[in-house]
């Protein structure tokens, strides 16, 4: 796989930029020693045929001397990244590779080689996402995009298993999602009454440690089927334990590949949640996914997720959740994937004042950056109703929300401490409920450290 991808590579072009050999070299001798003298772009197109001809040896005081160059620092970096990927020294290929790319995301061959590079480092999610990137070129031949495509089934494959994990501290201004007014108007039916809450019930602040742990296994039945099985689970620890939150979650069932473009998953699920020192809510159900690739790095999805809650708050808010999900994904800029994904969620619980339904839309972009660094921006907006009234504002109308979510994520995977990559991540959440009670604020900044298998 790796000759056949390496040898359909070198039939890109290797740089938009490369100089043509037309140029005349001049020369001269002098009491029998003869002299060339090469212009810049000479010396880069020799240095360029020496390293694709893999005289190493020859183009390397080339490739020196064009450093001393500050307009041909993208094709130094690539030609130092060919010169070690090919001499196994995969670190240094993958940093050139990356430095070579900052400021020309759109260069290709470029990207196809630091692909290459993390697929034999075996870094499989960082290849598989510039091979995405890659492909939105429409000039590549079509010999190019299928091995590209074939790359990235091999990455699918190759690795039964994925581990990722983070832990951090995590200051949030309102850990018990509450609302910031400090009185709350009550209407009955028989009248109204005004009382005053007290600071269990309003926002509170606090800084928590917080960590999350993702980890699946696929086991292939065959060339079409496999069995997949995912946990996760994610928790929030502060001084107080009535804030204390807990999440683990499980799925596990057959994923079907139906084409080369087509993959359906149908998973059995489980999770559990434990909220301060309430008894844990536990849901059981089932999720279907499916996944159709499109053309030029695009992706779309759809998502069908029904769960019956047995809920530790209480019997009125045991019942069905049900959601239905749809995707839509692609590359843009050849360096950022932007999504836009709708959804729909009702909730059928016992107590008619707690089941609603609720839609929305949520869009994001993220990518990579200069000098190493992830980073994302996402946020959406919802509509929520709920079936009945409220039992304390029974004179009012039943509770509509408008909610709204916004998150800035900032991650730098080149810098190692202990094996372990730093990140930060902002979120605000805003409940805009028709009932003061419900009206909630949240701001949360997330400083982690991960460690991705």
């Amino acid at each position: 796989m790796k000759q056949t991808l390496t040898g359909l590579l070198l039939a890109v072009p290797l740089l938009a930029s490369l100089p043509s050999h037309a140029a005349e070299v001049s020369g001269k001798c002098a009491r029998g020693v003869c002299s060339v003298v090469l212009t810049p772009e000479q010396l880069l197109a020799k240095a360029t045929q020496l390293v694709l001809t893999h005289q190493f040896d020859e183009a390397r005081p080339m490739v020196m001397a064009l450093a001393n160059i500050p307009t041909f620092s993208m094709q130094v970096h690539f030609l130092n990244g060919y010169i070690a990927v090919e001499t196994g020294d995969t670190d240094a290929a993958i940093k050139h590779f990356r430095a070579a790319l900052d400021g020309h995301p759109d260069q290709t061959r470029i990207r196809l080689e630091l692909a290459r590079a993390l697929m034999m480092k075996r870094k499989d999610g960082a290849a598989s996402y510039n091979y995405q990137l890659a492909e939105q070129d429409d000039g590549l031949p079509s010999e190019i995009l299928a091995t590209i495509k074939a790359a990235r089934t091999l990455l699918r494959d190759r690795r039964p298993w994925h581990l990722n994990f983070d832990v951090g501290l995590a200051p949030d201004t309102n850990i018990n999602n509450a609302t910031a007014a400090q009185t709350a108007d009550l209407s009955f039916a028989g009248g109204e009454s005004s009382f005053t809450l007290n600071q269990d019930s309003r926002a509170q602040s606090g800084t928590g440690v917080s960590g999350s742990i993702s980890a699946g296994y696929r086991f292939r039945l065959n060339p079409h089927t496999a069995l997949l099985a995912d946990v996760d689970g994610q928790g929030v620890n502060y001084k107080s334990v009535r804030f204390d939150d807990y999440t683990v979650q499980g799925a596990f069932g057959p994923q079907l590949d139906l084409s080369d473009a087509d993959q359906i998953t149908v998973q059995a699920t489980a999770s559990s949640r434990w909220y301060g020192d309430s008894p844990p809510t536990k849901q059981f159900g089932a999720r279907v996914q499916f996944e159709h690739l499109l053309k030029e790095g695009q992706r779309v999805g759809a998502t069908i997720d029904a769960r019956r809650s047995n809920s530790g708050f209480g019997p009125a808010y045991d019942g069905w959740s049900i959601g239905a999900y749809a995707t839509y994904e692609r590359v843009v800029m050849r360096r950022f994937i932007a999504s836009a994904s709708l959804f729909t969620r009702t909730d059928r619980l016992r107590s008619g004042s707690y089941s609603s339904t609720e839609a929305g839309i949520n869009l994001g972009i993220g990518g990579e950056l200069s000098h190493g660094i992830n980073a994302g921006v996402s946020g959406g907006i919802s509509r929520a109703g709920y079936d009945e009234s409220d039992p304390y504002f029974q004179a009012q109308a039943p509770r509509k929300d408008t909610r709204y979510n916004a998150r800035i994520y900032v991650g730098l995977r080149s810098v190692k401490l202990f094996g372990l990559s730093p990140s930060a991540t902002y979120t605000i959440t805003r409940d805009d409920c028709s009932l003061t009670l419900y009206d909630t604020k949240r701001q949360r900044f997330a400083l982690n450290l991960a460690r991705y298998f």
